[in-house]
């Protein structure tokens, strides 16, 4: 069963790293990855002291990382309970 609380991905416009995190979130969960809610660090303050160079990162509504830096499927799986 797949996730129905959303996931966040902090991200920030242009980021090479970001946008291939999220082709690859795309190509292993298409329902997922249209569902996750993108969080441009450059927008909120406190989102750039916490996550700053470490984007992009995936994480739960709790604040959980579920990865970052790069794409882990087997992390994400976890995440998703699969």
């Amino acid at each position: 069963m797949i996730r129905s609380r959303p996931l966040y991905l902090y991200t920030r416009e242009g980021c090479h790293l970001c946008e291939r995190f999220m082709l690859e979130l795309e190509l292993d969960f298409p329902a997922v990855a249209h569902s996750v809610a993108l969080r441009d660090i450059d927008t909120e303050l406190s989102w750039a002291a916490e996550y700053g160079l470490r984007i992009p990162v995936l994480t739960t509504p709790d604040d959980a990382v579920v990865c970052e830096g790069h794409y882990d499927r087997t992390r994400v799986e976890a995440a998703l309970g699969l």
